[in-house]
């Protein structure tokens, strides 16, 4: 795996993770309490010995490129490193980037230098755990242009990915970006020819690209060269090289979500409280997921009960109720509240005590959940202020609201709280 870079492309302004992009790119955002969704591709890297990794990013990446300059340090073992190449106007290249093809496109001049045989391109917000070594040994031993890595999938789900049809070899004949009505179900298929029963292939008969692709060097080179108007991977770049180049299909069996919008991150993130078997989990000492190591104290619990959650470290609760949820590092939690099916991102930094008891008796309100609070299905940022006697439950059963003003917005039926927002005492959401 040497002879590999990986290319994580850290995605455009995330408006469908809004509003936990507000402030961070999308790679950035939290996951599981104490990871950022960039540890994902970044650990699966590590793990397969591809340790060459650049991350594209345009929109506000400081905190991407904080948390990887703290976090993956190679100096010294070997030539490895993980460095973001953010978007960038030149000379010769005036446009942010345009999309996927063209972020690589711009940067190409410096990657193309390595002494390398593949570049591997992935993308930052997806929840997986792949040894990407089998997945280049498959590429090798057809001696393809283009490998994409897929899934089977549904009909739901089918129009919000690239699909494609194969031949018995598992060469890519078709290949279609988002379709939809009579265009997707052009690309339905026989997925027993992926190795599904026939009862798994009615339910999943399409082929759905996870958006994760190892290119031949010298072809991704010249696609990018020869098709300058081309700007998107998934859309241009690999649909148009089906006809002249040999593409491959590797089917992945595990557990892989795209949680690159609020429900779906927010139903990935929850689901990693199941017990036992969760779809995707932590625990796995052959493989696991690196981040940043902060040295901070063990979680204090005061007479809580504690049910189906994750308590990341760093947690002081006190006399509450907490189930179905996971709590960030630094969660603090007064007395007497009710945490249910949500997701709490702690906070960066602690106040002390002298510092709480003074914004209390300034009727201010430190960061954390003010006692007697009740929230749920809901997602809070960090750093948040909640009030005492706050219901945040979204008593309306909306769908979808913009109160940006007030510190929240409603994506399906989910209340997020704003990085940084502060929530009165008694507000009722």
């Amino acid at each position: 795996m040497k002879k590999v870079l990986a290319i994580i492309l850290g995605g455009g302004a995330g408006t469908r993770l809004y509003p936990l992009t507000k402030l961070r790119a999308k790679p950035a955002v939290p996951l599981a309490g104490k990871y950022r969704l960039i540890d994902i591709p970044v650990s699966n890297c590590i793990n397969s010995q591809i340790d060459k990794i650049y991350v594209l990013t345009q929109f506000n990446s400081a905190s991407l490129n904080r948390h990887l300059n703290r976090t993956y340090n190679f100096t010294g073992f070997s030539d490895g490193f993980v460095e973001v190449l953010a978007a960038q106007q030149t000379m010769e290249n005036p446009q942010w980037f345009q999309g996927t093809a063209d972020a690589v496109r711009q940067y190409i001049w410096t990657m193309k230098d390595w002494d390398i045989d593949e570049y591997l391109i992935l993308s930052g917000d997806h929840l997986y755990r792949m040894d990407y070594s089998k997945f280049i040994e498959r590429h090798r031993e057809t001696n393809a242009d283009i490998t994409l890595s897929v899934v089977p999938i549904d009909e739901r789900r089918a129009s919000a990915f690239g699909v494609m049809k194969i031949n018995d070899s598992g060469r890519i004949v078709d290949f279609y970006e988002k379709p939809k009505g009579a265009e997707l179900e052009r690309m339905r298929v026989d997925t027993t020819i992926l190795g599904l029963s026939p009862d798994q292939a009615r339910q999943s008969p399409y082929i759905a690209s996870m958006g994760i692709y190892v290119f031949k060097k010298n072809v991704l080179i010249d696609l990018l060269d020869a098709n300058k108007e081309q700007t998107d991977f998934g859309k241009e770049i690999i649909p148009s090289a089906a006809k002249d180049y040999n593409l491959q299909a590797y089917l992945f069996k595990g557990y892989w979500e795209d949680i690159g919008t609020i429900e779906a991150f927010y139903e990935s993130n929850l689901a990693l409280t199941q017990q036992p078997n969760p779809a995707f989990s932590f625990y796995d000492e052959k493989a696991p997921i690196y981040t940043r190591s902060r040295y901070l104290p063990p979680t204090k619990m005061l007479n809580c009960t504690v049910t189906e959650s994750m308590i990341s470290e760093g947690c002081i609760l006190k006399e509450s109720r907490i189930h179905h949820s996971i709590l960030g590092i630094r969660s603090r939690v007064g007395k007497d509240c009710t945490i249910e099916d949500t997701m709490l991102m702690g906070a960066d930094f602690y106040e002390s005590f002298p510092e709480r008891e003074s914004l209390i008796g300034n009727a201010k309100i430190p960061v954390g959940i003010g006692p007697g609070s009740t929230i749920r299905r809901a997602i809070v940022d960090k750093n948040a202020r909640i009030g005492s006697n706050v219901l945040i439950v979204n008593k309306d059963r909306v769908e979808e609201a913009n109160r940006e003003d007030l510190g929240f917005y409603v994506r399906s039926g989910i209340v997020v709280i704003f990085k940084n927002a502060t929530i009165p005492d008694g507000t009722v959401i």
